[in-house]
C-alpha cells in the first residue's frame, strides 16, 4: 500500500517552485491542472490539483483552506537542512529544537499554508 496526500489549490506554480527549489523535490507528472511531486529519493509523493476543475468530480472541487494540516519530512541531518533553508532565506515558523521524546526538528510553511515539520528522529533507549 502506498499513500499520496493530495491538496486542492489554485497555487500550482508557487507550490511547484517551493517544493522543487526549497525542498529539492522532483516533478513526477504535471499538466495544466495537476502536479505530482516526489521527494529527492523518490520514497514518497504528494499531489496538487486545481480547484473546480471540470475533469474532476465535485468531491475534489473545493480548495484547501490553509489550516489544520501538516506534513512531516524525516531527514538524516536536520541541522544541515535547517542551515541550508536559513541560507536560502526561508521563513522558519518554529526554530530548531530538541524534544524530550528524542525528535530534533523545526517547521516551515508552504505557499498553501501547509505546515511542514522537518525532523531527525533519535531512537530512545
Amino acid at each position: 500500500m502506498k499513500l499520496n496526500a493530495g491538496i486542492v489549490t489554485a497555487k500550482l506554480a508557487a507550490t511547484k517552485t517551493f517544493y522543487t527549489s526549497i525542498l529539492g523535490f522532483g516533478v513526477s507528472f504535471e499538466n495544466e491542472f495537476y502536479l505530482l511531486l516526489h521527494t529527492p529519493g523518490k520514497e514518497a509523493e504528494i499531489s496538487f490539483l486545481l480547484p473546480d476543475h471540470s475533469s474532476q468530480q465535485p468531491l475534489f472541487h473545493p480548495a484547501f483552506t490553509g489550516q489544520g494540516m501538516y506534513l512531516t519530512i524525516e531527514v538524516e541531518d536536520v541541522d544541515k537542512v535547517y542551515a541550508g533553508l536559513k541560507k536560502k532565506g526561508v521563513e522558519i515558523k518554529i526554530d530548531i529544537r530538541n524534544e524530550p521524546w528524542g525528535d530534533r526538528h523545526f517547521a516551515i510553511q508552504d505557499p498553501n499554508g501547509i505546515n511542514i515539520d522537518i525532523v531527525t528522529y533519535t531512537p530512545q533507549n
